[in-house]
């Protein structure tokens, strides 16, 4: 079947289907705290697909992916609180702050080719920077939370009037968190694709075949590991300006990399539109167990367990899957009643 077909045009149509899709939502969604749920599970879209960048594509095992997160956060809260600049500017400082990190991590880190190393040591700076900001109480006031957070600045658009970020604007935030996941979909969808996205699925599969076709092993994971740094910094950096308080648990705990871990076990491993399915699902399917009380996280560990188990390959390939059952029930049908 040819690649325009089975390949990269249904991708492509599905991706569209889904941001579409996505952008209606506040049509029809009238509650405020489901357009909630939407936003944050576009939050945890947008860091599972950055991680799954350098994983899923680099075959780097990272377990530090919050530091990126809280790193961009902060970043832009201070300078938004402190310098009095628009959101709008410490936004994209936070994610070059938090790309500014992933290179100084990842110089050292993307030398080691044992991954259990790997997991300790990002894990390791991400404990560290966690207590820096824990610490520091005079500027982020460490664990009573830094608050004050300004919201992003108004703005006009001709025919549609002022569009405002106040406390009752969901709306507004969710078509600026649909926009950045929209972005990073179409950059990593054209990434993943490319000669950089061929060379790092070649690193993933083996680095010493890589190595020996002359791949610049360390240069293509270190452009995964900044790109994906940006990303998880400029959502970071969202999430503050959105909730308008951070504290240092609730940026830069290992409960935000374990939920990334999840989601991406969940939408599926080296996909695009994988993490977007899991983040959703993990999201909504949190709050629906809330109804459990004590029972809700084992429960939720049960059930990830079942679905680990019997879709290993997760949400991304369940597509796969029934594509393939139709084409065998459709060749059965040809055999059974042959055309004359």
């Amino acid at each position: 079947m040819p690649a325009s077909i089975g390949g990269v045009s249904i991708r492509g149509g599905l991706l569209v289907i889904v941001l579409v899709g996505l952008a209606a939502v506040p049509l029809v969604v009238g509650n405020p705290y489901l357009l909630h749920l939407f936003i944050m599970s576009m939050v945890f879209a947008l860091l599972a697909l950055s991680w799954n960048l350098i994983n899923g594509y680099g075959g780097i095992f990272t377990f530090g992916h919050q530091a990126f997160f809280g790193l961009g956060a902060y970043t832009s809260a201070l300078l938004a609180i402190h310098s009095g600049l628009s959101p709008w500017v410490t936004m994209w400082g936070g994610g070059v702050v938090a790309a500014a990190a992933g290179i100084l991590i990842g110089l050292p880190v993307l030398r080691i080719r044992s991954v259990a190393h790997v997991a300790i040591v990002t894990l390791a700076f991400a404990e560290i920077v966690k207590l820096i900001v824990s610490n520091l109480t005079d500027l982020t006031r460490g664990t009573l939370g830094l608050s004050g957070i300004p919201p992003f600045t108004a703005f006009s658009i001709t025919g549609l009037g002022e569009v405002s970020f106040g406390a009752g604007d969901g709306a507004s935030y969710y078509y600026l968190a649909w926009a950045l996941l929209s972005v990073t979909l179409v950059g990593l969808a054209w990434l993943v694709n490319s000669r950089t996205g061929l060379a790092l699925k070649a690193i993933r599969d083996s680095e010493q075949a890589a190595d020996s076709l002359g791949i610049r092993l360390v240069r293509y994971k270190m452009l995964a590991f900044v790109v994906s740094s940006f990303i998880a910094g400029v959502t970071g950096a969202f999430y503050a300006h959105y909730l308008h308080i951070l504290t240092p648990e609730s940026a830069i705990g290992i409960h935000i990399m374990i939920t990334i871990l999840v989601i991406t076990l969940i939408g599926g491993i080296g996909t695009v539109l994988g993490p977007v399915a899991g983040a959703f699902l993990v999201t909504f399917g949190l709050e629906e167990l809330r109804v459990l009380g004590d029972y809700r996280l084992m429960i939720y560990g049960a059930l990830l367990v079942i679905f680990v188990i019997f879709l290993p390959r997760g949400l991304a390939r369940l597509g796969e899957i029934v594509g393939l059952n139709l084409i065998r029930a459709a060749a059965r049908s040809k055999e059974r009643w042959p055309r004359p």
